[in-house]
């Protein structure tokens, strides 16, 4: 059986540093948010502490996948820890869900009986956390198009500082014009923004973890290129999935037009190897050599 895993796309390095920076200035925000929620009866602030609070959990378990993906494989770990950002990416997500459901919950429950505020308390820590939140958003931006795990917590960061801006018009609001209700509307929508965008990353990391095909690879197209080779006879048997955010994986019986030697494979091999990597973005491919094989020829056969 052939494989190969000499290709891989140039991403850039993902470091930790920046996420550590951004998981101390939450925690400071998450705690004068919370002491600022209770004084001022801001339900808005609260919610908006909630989910810096799931920012902080989000961005630490983050920095934990972030460093275990670099861990090398083992004997009982042939892999590594190659998906532990893929399942952060899981849990960040839904996460951000559940948060997003407990704050439209409270909110419909304070709209019907609304409560003066403290505004002037509310509007200070507002621009707190828009201020944090923004400098975190601006110190993992470029973090954030490397992995599915790192865009998770961008997205954290950065709903969070638009939920700050809301919660800050909803400060200025109550203070100049009393309308004490809009602090609930405001966490309803921030309940909602967060459920879509959640919903979004929860999809694309289930995606990875169930081993579905990349939504952007047709296998059609795959056996279509390795057949216009003109040793390939038949490309069957295709399975195609993503390790992680960097590798796509591979594997396929193909059948030859004639009984090759091993030296023969290699060299055919290569050629697979070039039209899948450049073609199709796969990093690593196994191929099952057939020739004369009676078996289905199907594109995919159930194991």
């Amino acid at each position: 059986m052939g494989h190969s895993h000499d290709h891989s796309h140039a991403h850039p390095e993902v470091t930790g540093k920046n996420l550590l920076i951004s998981i101390g200035l939450n925690i400071l925000i998450t705690l004068a948010q919370i002491i600022g929620g209770f004084l001022s009866g801001s339900l808005s602030l609260l919610s908006d502490a909630l989910h810096n609070l799931s920012d902080v959990i989000s961005l630490v378990i983050s920095y934990i996948a972030n460093r275990l993906s670099k861990k090398d494989p083992s004997l009982n770990k042939t892999f590594g820890f190659k998906r532990a950002e893929i399942v952060a990416a899981f849990v960040n997500a839904a996460t951000l869900i559940i948060v997003a459901v407990l704050l439209m919950v409270e909110a419909v429950k304070r709209f019907q009986e609304p409560q003066e505020i403290a505004s002037g308390l509310v509007i200070w820590l507002a621009l707190l956390a828009i201020a944090g939140n923004g400098f975190s958003v601006l110190l993992i931006k470029k973090d954030s198009k490397a992995n599915m795990n790192m865009r998770s917590a961008y997205l954290h960061l950065i709903t969070d500082m638009m939920a700050s801006v809301a919660v800050l018009v909803g400060g200025l609001l109550m203070k100049y014009y009393e309308i004490y209700w809009v602090d609930s509307v405001l966490t309803f929508a921030i309940g909602v923004y967060l459920i879509v965008v959640g919903y979004d990353l929860l999809k694309s990391a289930t995606h990875v973890l169930m081993l579905f095909t990349p939504a952007d690879i047709a296998l059609e197209d795959i056996a279509k290129g390795i057949c216009k080779l003109e040793e390939v006879d038949n490309v069957h048997h295709v399975h195609v999935w993503q390790l992680n955010d960097k590798e796509i994986h591979l594997e396929a019986h193909v059948d030859f037009n004639k009984d090759i030697s091993i030296s023969e494979f290699d060299k055919i091999m290569s050629k697979i190897e070039e039209v899948t990597f450049h073609d199709f973005g796969i990093t690593h491919i196994n191929i099952q050599p057939e020739f004369g094989k009676c078996d289905s020829k199907d594109l995919v056969v159930p194991d």
